[in-house]
C-alpha cells in the first residue's frame, strides 16, 4: 500500500523542449505537499496519450531522489553531458536527469504518470496552452 505521504506528491509544471534535440529544456516539476519525505527510488515513469490505452514505460528511477516536505525537483528528459541536449534551467529547484535520448512529451494530451509498484503516485496531462503546462491546472 502506498503511504499517505506518497499521495501528497504532485506534478505541478510541465515544460516542452525548446527545440526537438534540446532535451535538457524538456522537464516536469514534482512537488511534495506532504508532511514526510518521499523517495522516488524504484518509482517508474510512464507516458501515454489521453484517450488511448497504450502506455510506454520510460524506466525506473535509479537511484531516484528524496523529496523533503515542501520541496520541488525538476525531472529533466536529457543528459547534462550532451551539448546537443541544450542547457538545463539553473535556479533554486534541484535538477534530476533521466538521461533519455528522445522526447517524453508527445504533444498536447500527453499523460505523465509516476508510479510505485504499479500504483500511481501522481499523474498530469500536458497542455501546451496552459500557464503551467498542465491541463485543468492540476
Amino acid at each position: 500500500m502506498v503511504s499517505s505521504a506518497a499521495m501528497a506528491i504532485r506534478i505541478v509544471e510541465i515544460h516542452a523542449a525548446e527545440k526537438p534535440d534540446a532535451l535538457n529544456t524538456e522537464w516536469f516539476i514534482v512537488e511534495n505537499n506532504g508532511q514526510r519525505p518521499f523517495s522516488t527510488r524504484n518509482c517508474s515513469l510512464t507516458v501515454s496519450v489521453k484517450g488511448k490505452k497504450k502506455r510506454t514505460q520510460l524506466g525506473t528511477m535509479e537511484p531516484g531522489f528524496t523529496l523533503a516536505p515542501g520541496q520541488k525537483v525538476r525531472v529533466i528528459t536529457g543528459n547534462p553531458g550532451r551539448k546537443a541536449h541544450g542547457k538545463a534551467p539553473e535556479d533554486d529547484v534541484q535538477n534530476y536527469n533521466l538521461f533519455l535520448n528522445a522526447s517524453v512529451l508527445r504533444g498536447g494530451g500527453t499523460v505523465l504518470t509516476l508510479a510505485l509498484r504499479s500504483l500511481p503516485i501522481t499523474k498530469a496531462t500536458y497542455d501546451p496552452d496552459a500557464e503551467t503546462g498542465i491541463a485543468d491546472g492540476k
